[in-house]
């Protein structure tokens, strides 16, 4: 309704929209959405720089290095291009990064790039899904603001898209067939979820076995506001004249789901499934990659990539190192992720190593080796602290003023921040967001910094 306001004066043209393709109680968005792009076409196309300046900018740039864009999805990419989050829903934010570590893929409609910031996955838009390694990947079917040739939005958008994508499909249905799929956020009646449905029973059985196999994998999480429910239930549902059974879950306590989803300890991890799936990629493509047999796995280089296959009573090998876990620090916390940090304790760590092990202990309390690690961490710190020299010592409020104080020289500007933030100086979060921005995550600055954090952040009295 919104984009309609901007193409026209009056409120009501939105609503002269949809009721010239309302019909028994739905509503056509794709012809909806074929109108819109040619009334946000032609007004833009008639002011040249006017209220659309940007997008005929764009657009008239594209065509100068002959890519022909639609102006009203170079504006729809413009909207959905930055996003921000509600206060309200930040804790049910925290929630869903913790998820990562147990979910293999996603699939989604949106244009937004919301789950590639906040998950790290790789975006898969049009053809790419069809080579792709699903673990760790985000489906884009429906296209993208970075890519706008693939932005699926008006009827013709999706005529193409039924008729070109049937691999995809077919690839996606794979997915579903395989694995606990959940959609959350749409309606039982959405046009898609149906759409899938279909197709997942145009082959399969709804009476077999392999129907109810694919129903105990299927959860529809559907936003009921104001509802605190967690009681899943069955659903039947009838289409095109097969009675399909799902589960179902009317909720606006989405906090609950996330927090289900990630306490599941699983035997192996969807981020592990696909570092194995890369590799073997790597060596069925062929190329530039040693493949060998070892019995000697102590002197394998950090660089190389190991595919271990044999009995778990012969083969012992530790995927994680500490320079490795140091640098996830901040995704380990995100995603709670508990059963990796059970490797601290298989880790050998030199006393005078800077390792950060408060906020790790917080998560999994179970570490044996928190008491020892501990105590290393306080005493390294407090070692610095006291050998640092008078030119890193001083009393700014925050780390810019810190990097800009020409009375502190380049190398002293870690060792400044150092002694701010043991000293209360400096905040917490001004502190993190200069950790998260750090370069050489490797160095012994990085590390010395990082544990001074953890240990104003976590360490409790």
């Amino acid at each position: 309704m919104s984009i309609a306001n901007e193409v026209s004066d009056s409120e009501e043209y939105f609503l002269d929209l949809k009721s010239k393709y309302f019909n028994n109680g739905s509503i056509n968005y794709e012809k909806i959405g074929t109108d819109l792009e040619k009334k946000f076409n032609e007004v833009a196309e008639n002011d040249r720089n006017g209220k659309f300046k940007s997008v005929n900018d764009k657009f008239y740039s594209f065509m100068k290095d002959n890519k022909s864009y639609s102006r009203f999805k170079i504006f729809i990419s413009e909207l959905f291009e930055n996003y921000s989050i509600r206060e309200e829903v930040k804790s049910e934010i925290d929630c869903f990064k913790k998820i990562r570590k147990n979910i293999a893929s996603i699939i989604t409609t949106n244009y937004d790039q919301f789950i590639e910031d906040f998950f790290e996955f790789s975006p898969l838009i049009g053809n790419d899904i069809l080579l792709s390694n699903p673990y760790g990947s985000v489906y884009k079917i429906h296209g993208c603001v970075s890519n706008i040739g693939n932005i699926i939005l008006t009827e013709d958008d999706y005529k193409k898209f039924d008729k070109e994508y049937e691999l995809i499909r077919a690839q996606l249905l794979s997915l579903f067939i395989h694995n606990p799929i959940i959609f959350i956020g749409y309606s039982i009646e959405d046009k898609n979820i149906r759409k899938i449905l279909n197709t997942i029973f145009s082959y399969v059985d709804y009476k077999s076995d392999i129907a109810e196999r694919i129903k105990s994998n299927f959860l529809l999480v559907e936003y009921e506001s104001g509802s605190t429910n967690t009681m899943i239930t069955e659903y039947v549902i009838n289409i095109n004249e097969r009675i399909i059974k799902i589960n179902q879950l009317k909720t606006d306590s989405f906090n609950i789901l996330y927090n289900a989803i990630s306490n599941l300890h699983l035997p192996i991890s969807a981020m592990d499934i696909r570092k194995v799936r890369e590799i073997v990629k790597d060596i069925y493509s062929g190329g530039d990659i040693k493949v060998s047999i070892t019995e000697d796995l102590n002197n394998l280089k950090n660089c190389d990539k190991v595919l271990v296959i044999g009995s778990s009573k012969t083969i012992k090998y530790e995927f994680q190192t500490a320079k490795e876990i140091i640098s996830s620090y901040f995704d380990i916390i995100e995603e709670d992720n508990k059963q990796r940090l059970s490797l601290i304790d298989k880790l050998t760590i030199n006393k005078n190593k800077y390792f950060p092990i408060f906020a790790f202990y917080k998560i999994n309390s179970g570490i044996k080796k928190f008491k020892q690690l501990s105590e290393n961490q306080i005493s390294n710190i407090d070692r610095s602290v006291k050998s640092m020299k008078p030119a890193a010592q001083n009393t700014h409020k925050n780390i810019e003023d810190i990097v800009s104080d020409t009375n502190i020289s380049t190398s002293y500007k870690n060792n400044a921040i150092l002694w701010g933030v043991m000293k209360d100086n400096l905040s917490l979060d001004d502190m993190k967001d200069y950790l998260l921005k750090f370069k050489d995550k490797a160095s012994s600055d990085y590390n010395r910094l990082l544990c001074a954090y953890d240990l104003k952040k976590y360490k409790e009295e």
